[in-house]
């Protein structure tokens, strides 16, 4: 009995290692969103982001936020105006992944590997998952609607760096 318990517990050692060094190897994704579904792999719960956004008119979704397992996986649509590189601080998180789906307007984004930021504005929030960085992104780019990224937590985001109105859908995939 024993022995069946500690193989038991042998292989989820194993399995959270293991995806412990998928996220490590794993970059920022920027795909369609219909090319989500490749990335599967990537975290048990993908899939169910992937069928959530895809079960969903996401132009005719509600500003707010929406349960799709408890505080494991929700989203949050938000609609606001752009704003400029510099209004747009970099800023990571611990606990969640960031699946973000550019519904309507441009929207450029920053990114840097987090290993790289120096100057934190603030202490990493732990009730809100994030943290604050005055550098300065290392590459910029822009999403068409209805294509995503994906942030890890290694990922130094800049988000909502545009023209006119942004709305977007963030889905959160806790760790």
């Amino acid at each position: 009995m024993q022995k069946c318990i500690y193989e038991k517990l042998r292989k989820d050692i194993i399995l959270v290692n293991f995806t412990r060094l998928i996220y490590t190897l794993f970059f920022m994704i920027i795909d369609s969103l219909n090319g989500l579904e490749r990335y599967w792999f990537a975290h048990k719960n993908f899939e169910k982001v992937y069928r959530f956004l895809k079960s969903h008119d996401l132009t005719r979704m509600e500003e707010g936020r929406y349960k799709i397992d408890g505080d494991t996986i929700y989203a949050i649509v938000s609609q606001d105006e752009g704003r400029q590189p510099e209004e747009a601080p970099l800023e990571a998180h611990d606990s969640y992944i960031d699946i973000q789906v550019l519904i309507e307007g441009d929207e450029t984004m920053g990114w840097k590997d987090r290993s790289a930021c120096n100057d934190e504005t603030a202490n990493y929030n732990t009730e809100s998952d994030i943290v604050f960085f005055e550098d300065m992104p290392s590459v910029y780019f822009t999403l068409e609607p209805m294509h995503a990224v994906v942030f890890f937590p290694h990922d130094a985001h800049s988000p909502m760096i545009g023209n006119g109105t942004i709305k977007k859908i963030v889905v959160k995939v806790k760790l």
